[in-house]
């Protein structure tokens, strides 16, 4: 009988943040799989974990990945962490996951802290729908040209960024996006922890005022401004809709869409206009 491959989210500052399954997972696993095995040395001794370590980086993990798989085929479970979070979100970890699934081992993920998520919650920018960028390029111009692939994106925008390059990346987003709201969220979870929020320019003005801009940083983006405001009365949108083929809750959904409302604020109107 094959292994198990689980992927296992760890906290991304404080410890407390993991969860009972987590712990359980790491302590019954044959195996944890590190991106840094003295870092994740930390969380195991907080909560007693004993359970053997091996690394797991970018710089080896396509040799890594084969031995493992190997190993779990002979029926070894694998636990596989990163410094911090969810693995494979910016982080190593897909050549592996691709190595159980070819294999036949099941993998299962084990939720948990996700600083894109997290800053997402707190940023107080819309979270209907949102576009995960990764790191922003190193190279101004790959980092402008990636800016201008999603200035239309209806969507709040998400990306990482070091600390030595964040004023670069704010000067590039107000040269390239304009004025959107822009929130700076650093070190979550951790002591000095903060969000900033304002333009890209009000932010970049904060940071430069600083001696030097430390910790682990999410760089949020506002969505681009949408079409005019839609004055047609709600009933009449939905029926067009519906007269153009779309079925009746179809149209109700886009419409709520459209115009930033809910499905039931919609069907409201429709009922308020019947009356």
């Amino acid at each position: 009988m094959p292994g198990l491959l689980y992927v296992v989210a760890t906290p991304i500052g404080n410890l407390e943040d993991i969860t009972y399954r987590a712990v359980r997972v790491l302590k019954e696993a044959g195996l944890i799989a590190c991106e840094d095995t003295r870092h994740t040395s930390k969380l195991l001794e907080h909560y007693g974990i004993q359970t053997p370590t091996i690394s797991y980086h970018e710089f080896n993990e396509v040799e890594r990945s084969a031995d493992l798989a190997a190993r779990m085929l002979t029926g070894l479970v694998v636990a596989l962490v990163s410094d911090a979070g969810m693995p494979l979100v910016s982080d190593p970890g897909y050549r592996l996951v691709r190595a159980a699934i070819e294999n036949g081992i099941p993998v299962q993920a084990i939720p948990g802290p996700s600083a894109s998520l997290a800053a997402l919650a707190a940023s107080g920018l819309p979270t209907d729908a949102f576009h995960f960028g990764g790191f922003l390029p190193h190279k101004p111009g790959q980092r402008v040209k990636a800016l201008e692939a999603l200035a239309g994106e209806q969507a709040t925008l998400i990306f990482y960024e070091a600390p030595h390059r964040i004023l670069e990346a704010l000067e590039a987003i107000e040269q390239t996006l304009g004025p959107r709201p822009v929130v700076v969220a650093r070190e979550l979870t951790k002591v000095h922890e903060e969000c900033l929020r304002g333009t890209a320019a009000e932010i970049r003005e904060q940071l430069a005022q600083r001696e030097s801009v430390k910790g682990e940083i999410t760089l949020l983006i506002g969505k681009a401004a949408g079409p005019p405001p839609d004055d047609t009365p709600v009933e009449e949108a939905v029926e067009a809709l519906v007269r153009g083929g779309a079925p009746r809750m179809d149209a109700i959904k886009q419409v709520a869409r459209r115009r930033g409302l809910s499905k039931r604020e919609v069907y409201d109107q429709l009922l308020e206009a019947r009356k």
